[in-house]
């Protein structure tokens, strides 16, 4: 079959697509999902999605999402931000599990609009997805319900309050579910910790004979397999600095070593750091420790 786009901008989009009656609420909608559910969606459409998607399904095959391929187990659950595309792959169909979709539109002027940038779950990827039990599935599977009955019966003044409320408390839950499953995986986290920060000294200690530029969080987490949210938020919780902290004291630290250790001027230990301008350089060395780089050449 041709890979082809879908586009669905509107919770009315997504409906008429899986071939559902209106929604109920124009801005949010919970699914219950069975086999029959989206039969119709065959292998290799790239779906694109204009909302928040939260999705706990069990699942048959495989879903393609970000830069790998998935297979769902029971009581997995992925959170999905708006612009992501997924793939379900060849033979895929759902067994069970819901879904909750709601769009920017319902959070905008919240206070939960206004802190969802610190819901970095949404930009994982799939081989990131959260685990549950079957209790902590029952505690969402509760709160989303509380969200439904809420749009389903007349909707009055404090009904998008009230919805908004059970949704954040929905982000809450899965922000302490991902803080434990951090630390759960420790073993691998670990591991992943040691990579990055090979990683991360081989970079510099390469970057003048292979002309790199200064390093990106997206670089180490191409090269680790992970989202850059994801290996931030994995180094946060288990080092106390994330990826861009991380760079940020590599440069410095290795700026000390040549500022004291070669007749370099700023502007050459600057272009050798990969640094296009000496003056970033310097600010960024000040921000750190104070002082410029001569004055920490000078005052050494």
């Amino acid at each position: 079959m041709t890979n082809r786009y879908i586009d669905l901008n509107t919770i009315s989009d997504l409906h008429q697509f899986l071939q559902f009656n209106p929604p109920k609420h124009p801005l949010v909608s919970l699914i219950e999902h069975e086999a029959s559910s989206v039969t119709h969606i065959t292998g290799g459409a790239f779906i694109r999605a204009g909302f928040y998607t939260i999705a706990c399904k069990t699942v048959l095959g495989n879903m393609k999402y970000g830069r790998g391929s998935y297979d769902f187990n029971n009581g997995t659950l992925m959170c999905i931000a708006p612009g992501q595309i997924v793939t379900p792959g060849e033979g895929f169909s759902i067994e069970r599990g819901w879904s909750l979709f709601f769009h920017l539109d319902l959070i905008y002027g919240t206070e939960l609009g206004r802190k969802m940038h610190e819901f970095s779950f949404f930009n994982y990827e799939v081989d990131e997805a959260l685990h549950v039990s079957e209790e902590e599935e029952k505690t969402l599977k509760d709160c989303a319900d509380k969200i439904r009955k809420e749009y389903s019966q007349n909707i009055d003044k404090h009904t998008q309050h009230l919805i908004v409320s059970n949704l954040s408390l929905l982000l809450d839950y899965f922000n302490r579910y991902y803080d434990r499953q951090f630390y759960t995986r420790s073993g691998v986290n670990n591991d992943l910790v040691q990579q990055f920060e090979r990683l991360l000294k081989g970079y510099f200690a390469s970057l003048e004979k292979n002309d790199l530029g200064l390093p990106t969080v997206s670089y180490f987490a191409a090269q680790l397999n992970l989202s850059p949210y994801y290996l931030s938020d994995l180094l946060q919780k288990y080092t106390g600095k994330t990826t861009l902290e991380y760079i940020h004291l590599e440069i410095v630290n290795n700026a000390r070593s040549l500022l004291l250790g070669t007749d370099s001027s700023v502007s050459e230990i600057a272009f050798r750091l990969g640094f296009e301008h000496a003056s970033h350089f310097t600010k960024l060395f000040k921000t750190k420790t104070g002082r410029s780089p001569s004055e920490y050449r000078k005052d050494k």
